[in-house]
């Protein structure tokens, strides 16, 4: 298991969980995002929060984690920089630190789509909050899609939703421009809803779209986290489980942490199927991977594990446990070769 004190949270009810986990995201412009960072480095370290935090000119992006006292003096801190005030956060709850540290990274995009002269501030769709959500994507003349990438959208999804099969959040553009012309060519003018894991995505993705012409952009106002939160699961319209980019790995409704691990060699979400299939060996392989590795990368993953299950034994984190790559809401796809273990850092891109 990525880590055994994450692995028995579903049986907890979530109020009793004593970790505050907080996703979120805001668009402003940062003209000195090194003193940005440099102050919230400081920040998180004098509170003992961990997770992962990117600052660019155009904003802030990432998920912290810690108690509820320094959750609320952090945000409070984001919330007085520049512009910040209306801070967009989706909290959750989990068992223990789901990071083994504190990053804060500059980045040129908050999340990275890679289309110049975008303003989600000025350009975004429009917001639709979860509780209106079943209504918009239950009609047929809606088109739903969803934002995020291929292994994401594998463990769960809206019902009916159209699946991108983007490896990277890159590839949106040019997967929506071949779409678009596809449902032209049929005679279609798309009334267009959009979702995402926290609202991040889709707020580059309806200014995308917008920008490319089409003016009926929806999108769900908090993202599959603030749904899964708010809508009662005997009416939701979400299949499956929504994967997180922290130790948790995925939550299901009410937010709380669900069955799925992850592969420490290529970092793909594992069921338990998976992880009942021969080709299954934990921190070295899976069936997604099994092929895709050589004997030395197998040699220094099954080294790593070795150190891992040590560290465990000694009842502390081994730091280099890999995490999902991806940062809060900006994911990249996860099949990266993770370095040996004296090497191995935690890295959310």
């Amino acid at each position: 298991m990525t880590d055994p004190s994450l692995s028995s949270a579903s049986s907890a009810p979530q109020a009793d969980l004593p970790i505050r986990v907080a996703a979120l995201y805001h668009f402003t412009p940062f003209a000195d995002v090194a003193a940005v960072r440099e102050q919230l480095l400081a920040a998180c370290h004098e509170l003992g929060i961990r997770g992962i935090l990117l600052v660019a000119h155009e904003g802030i992006n990432g998920t912290i984690a810690g108690t509820d006292a320094a959750i609320d003096a952090m945000l409070a801190i984001i919330r007085a920089l520049p512009g910040c005030a209306g801070l967009e956060v989706k909290f959750s709850r989990a068992p223990a630190l789901p990071f083994h540290r504190m990053k804060v990274r500059i980045k040129r995009e908050i999340v990275t789509m890679g289309i110049d002269n975008l303003d989600p501030r000025r350009d975004v769709g429009h917001y639709v909050p979860p509780e209106d959500w079943n209504a918009l994507i239950a009609d047929p003349d809606t088109i739903v899609i969803d934002t995020r990438n291929d292994y994401e959208v594998a463990i769960g999804t809206f019902r009916g939703a159209i699946d991108p099969g983007t490896k990277t959040f890159r590839e949106f553009p040019q997967w929506f421009r071949e779409r678009r012309a596809a449902l032209e060519h049929e005679g279609r003018t798309p009334k267009i809803a959009m979702f995402c894991t926290g609202g991040i995505r889709c707020e580059k993705a309806t200014a995308f779209v917008r920008a490319e012409g089409v003016e009926d952009v929806f999108h769900l106002q908090g993202g599959i986290l603030k749904y899964l939160e708010t809508v009662p699961e005997a009416q939701s319209l979400w299949e499956g489980e929504c994967f997180v980019f922290d130790q948790r790995v995925s939550v299901g409704h009410g937010l709380a942490p669900s069955t799925f691990d992850i592969c420490h060699a290529c970092r793909t979400p594992l069921s338990a199927a998976d992880r009942q299939s021969p080709d299954y060996e934990e921190g070295v392989r899976c069936p997604h991977c099994t092929t895709e590795r050589t004997k030395a990368q197998r040699q220094r993953y099954a080294e790593r594990e070795r150190q891992i299950q040590l560290a465990r034994s000694r009842g502390a984190h081994h730091i280099g446990l890999p995490l999902p790559v991806g940062a809060a809401d900006g994911a990249e796809a996860p099949k990266e070769v993770a370095p040996p273990a004296r090497e191995q850092k935690v890295v959310l891109k």
